[in-house]
């Protein structure tokens, strides 16, 4: 068995060019979007800081320590303060996405990297160069079997979460190379993340940012203190592909082949909606067609083609996404979340109440809604939006999309992403002047030391 072993691994070429990686050597792009990141997650922590499933979530963890859980007096250990900040920050589904994927990114490799430094490393630029590999990391993995992993029923985000948080916790510890390899091992045995929370509405999605930024701290300290973890993790009969994508054959040089020198973490999204990322370019059709003079009355169907990959999330059973059972089911209900943009103007937080999603209005378009499957989509390389509307006098109009708005096509400046911060945050109950401290402190916060204190409460 060990002589059909390759000679060098996958996990062993990746680590070989994260640990040649230094401070200050990421491209100015990168760097910024890494910044845009931090302000970003830290707004989506506090954003739902109140809400109920944060408030099981901490209340459930044995984990008092040091380090900083986002909007709360109370502190815990480092993987603590990561499960937390992780399940806060992708709760409301307001988090940033990789098309290609889908994946994302800084609700796992944020939460994991600030908390690892605040408690054992505080250099803010072995912080920035971490989120940055991470990010990269976890990014890259959902391009080596593209949508195989969702079809086999994770979530990738789960999944390549916690080996990208050990890959981002590792660098920014200043682990070696083989050290890695032996964090990448041993995230591949903590990586999980089942979606049958869609059934129903359930947490689980909640809580899989979070368990994927804890797991990757903890493998990157057991790799620090020399636990061995498996170099094929990747690759083997028994890898992390095989487990979760149900193949060993995969494209693993878009993983590693210029991994450092070209940086996808450039190209991520930032949504303008928080529900599913797949949905939003036909809420914006939607708000365009009621922009336009459409009125909800006058409609008799309305047909959206979609890429035949989402339809088992996003879409089905159909009667489920037209009246969801609950709030965060909304937010994977297609039907209800175009009708909602088209009745209201948009879709926001407040939209998922439980008075939100019995809107007799939004109901009644949302039962009009259906789908057909366009063999020609390009998802999941990126995300389109089609409608056809047939209005009670026959007539069709039609409306595209041909990306996601937040993506690398229409990207959000650094502006709208404060001016999304101060909206989580006061939604979350902070003032104006926290605000303000928050957002000078996350300023200069990859120049210097890794000290959240002031993020709490």
């Amino acid at each position: 068995m060990t002589s059909d072993l390759p000679k060098i691994s996958v996990a062993e070429m990746l680590a070989e060019k994260i640990a040649a990686l230094k401070p200050g050597a990421l491209p100015a792009a990168t760097a910024r979007k890494c910044e845009d990141l931090l302000i970003d997650v830290v707004g989506l922590c506090v954003t739902a800081r109140n809400e109920d499933y944060v408030g099981s979530a901490l209340a459930g963890c044995d984990d008092d320590g040091p380090c900083t859980a986002i909007g709360h007096r109370r502190t815990l250990n480092g993987a603590g303060a990561a499960f937390i900040n992780g399940t806060a920050a992708h709760g409301e589904d307001f988090d940033d996405t990789f098309e290609g994927g889908p994946v994302h990114a800084g609700a796992v490799i944020v939460p994991a990297v600030l908390a690892a430094c605040e408690r054992h490393h505080p250099d803010g630029r072995m912080a920035l160069v971490g989120i940055a590999v991470g990010t990269e990391v976890l990014c890259r993995l959902s391009l080596v079997v593209p949508k195989a992993v969702h079809k086999a029923g994770f979530h990738p985000t789960a999944i390549f979460g916690a080996i990208g948080a050990a890959a981002g916790v590792g660098t920014a510890l200043g682990l070696d190379a083989r050290q890695i390899v032996d964090a990448l091992g041993i995230a591949g045995s903590m990586a999980g993340g089942i979606i049958e929370y869609l059934a129903e509405g359930a947490w689980t999605k909640r809580l899989h940012a979070g368990w994927a930024a804890q797991s990757g701290i903890r493998a990157a300290l057991l790799a620090r203190s020399g636990f061995v973890g498996p170099r094929t993790v990747f690759e083997g009969v028994h890898g992390l592909f095989h487990g979760f994508a149900h193949t060993t054959r995969g494209d693993y040089e878009a993983l590693t082949e210029d991994f450092g020198m070209r940086w996808v973490t450039d190209t991520l999204a930032f949504k303008p909606y928080p529900c599913g990322t797949m949905a939003q370019p036909y809420i914006d059709c939607a708000r365009r067609f009621a922009a336009g003079g459409v009125k909800a009355e006058y409609i008799q169907e309305i047909v959206c083609e979609v890429a035949e990959g989402t339809v088992h999330r996003l879409w089905e059973p159909l009667a489920a996404k037209q009246r969801p059972p609950n709030g965060y089911a909304a937010k994977f209900a297609t039907p209800y979340l175009i009708a909602t943009g088209f009745v209201h103007g948009g879709v926001g937080l407040g939209a998922f109440t439980d008075s939100a999603i019995g809107d007799p209005r939004v109901l009644a378009l949302a039962a009009k809604i259906k789908f057909v499957i366009d063999p020609q989509n390009p998802y999941p390389n990126s995300y389109t939006g089609h409608m056809r509307v047939t209005l009670k006098d026959g007539s069709v109009i039609e409306e595209r999309q041909p990306h996601l708005r937040g993506g690398a096509n229409e990207p959000l400046t650094r502006q709208d992403v404060i001016d999304k911060f101060v909206l989580n945050a006061a939604h979350g109950g902070w003032t104006k002047p926290q605000s303000d401290a928050a957002l000078k402190l996350l300023a200069a916060l990859y120049r210097g030391r890794i000290d959240l204190s002031t993020l709490r409460g």
